[in-house]
């Protein structure tokens, strides 16, 4: 309740508080905060307000101020309402929205520019421009990885949902030349036999039963030893691929390393990589898999950030409002560059700009991220 009482009132005066929505003379930067303050998501908004107020903080310029409105859920009516108010107020440019759904909504307000915590896409839209971690850095990095670690054989897994045809899309400019794609239920029951099938478990089972009989009945001690290592193995023989991207999260996730591993896949001699897991310790309690690969943020600065804003707000943020702490700094660095920022060009950069994710390239109108490599080992993050 307290933390809820303090949101509000941090609401409150922003929107009160007329100092913040004076603009004489164009010495000002008013930047808008279009998110979910209400409903549903309001912890999600909220949370992206309180990081606003650190980089505010930050920044420490009296000419930079905050104008935040609720664009609710899924909601047309609040979310126009919310926009006109900030155009009224003289905001040129927009934290938000949350969303990719929103997108369509927003672009016809092509006298406004709007800076995206969604990661769906990272080129230049209209006037949207989207600074999630997206999935075309985050393939690069790992494509990269993958061939300094000099595995040539990769599988793609990921599973049939509602993001299907845009992975498909993404993986169209993947960057390895010998890669197979493997698609897969997200009910785990069915996951399992279909797993089994890409590693040919059952023939890999018959080959060790096989290899067994040879040495049943033999009493010579070479053929002893033979079967006594034998016996130790649950499958004979090496799956067909030595490395594999899994493109998913959570509980799905654990489930296709769990299955991996039940069906006898090598850790010694396949590369295990998944997709930014924003640091989730979770992960450190799936016990079958020894070391998992994946691009992130910087970790260091993505720590810091936390424990900053948890000794503020005594409550610790979600991951991605880490993004809008990186926007407005964008935003100001912008600013102050060019004198004013007139449209979304005032974005293109030469040079590559480092915010607290890590390192942001403009370049031919698409955010690229340059993402680290991190392994999960010993209940620890570790830069590779």
């Amino acid at each position: 309740m307290k933390i809820k009482i303090i949101l509000s009132v941090i609401y409150i005066l922003f929107l009160s508080n007329s100092n913040l929505l004076s603009d004489e003379n164009n010495k000002t930067l008013r930047v808008g905060l279009l998110a979910p303050l209400s409903g549903p998501y309001s912890e999600i908004g909220n949370s992206l307000l309180y990081s606003l107020q650190l980089a505010l903080e930050e920044i420490n310029d009296e000419n930079v101020s905050i104008v935040p409105r609720d664009s609710g859920f899924n909601d047309e009516e609040k979310l126009t309402f919310a926009i006109n108010e900030m155009r009224r107020n003289d905001v040129k440019i927009i934290i938000g929205p949350t969303s990719f759904e929103e997108f369509d909504k927003v672009k016809r307000y092509n006298d406004l520019i709007f800076i995206s915590p969604s990661n769906i896409n990272p080129e230049f839209s209209n006037n949207i421009i989207s600074i999630g971690v997206s999935l075309d850095s985050q393939l690069s990095a790992l494509s990269d990885f993958i061939k300094k670690q000099k595995k040539t054989k990769t599988v793609i897994m990921y599973p049939k949902n509602e993001y299907l045809d845009l992975i498909e899309k993404k993986l169209e400019n993947i960057g390895l030349e010998n890669v197979k794609k493997f698609i897969y239920s997200p009910n785990p029951e069915v996951l399992t036999g279909e797993i089994e099938t890409l590693t040919n478990y059952a023939q890999r089972k018959r080959n060790l039963e096989l290899r067994k009989k040879i040495f049943e009945d033999k009493e010579d001690e070479q053929s002893l030893k033979e079967l006594e290592r034998l016996e130790q193995l649950y499958t004979l023989g090496d799956v067909n691929f030595d490395s594999v991207i899994i493109i998913d999260f959570g509980s799905n996730l654990k489930s296709v390393l769990t299955s991996l591993v039940y069906t006898d896949v090598n850790q010694d001699k396949v590369l295990f990589t998944t997709i930014n897991q924003w640091f989730d310790e979770s992960i450190f309690y799936e016990n079958t898999i020894q070391n998992l690969f994946y691009p992130s943020v910087n970790y260091k600065e993505f720590k810091k950030y936390n424990n900053k804003y948890f000794k503020k707000f005594n409550i610790y943020p979600n991951e991605i409002t880490i993004l809008a702490y990186d926007a407005l700094g964008l935003i100001y660095y912008a600013w102050k560059k060019n004198g004013k920022i007139n449209s979304i060009n005032d974005f293109i950069f030469k040079n590559k700009i480092k915010g607290k994710i890590g390192t942001f390239s403009f370049k031919n109108g698409k955010v690229t991220q340059d993402l680290d490599i991190y392994k999960t080992d010993n209940k620890k993050f570790i830069k590779f």
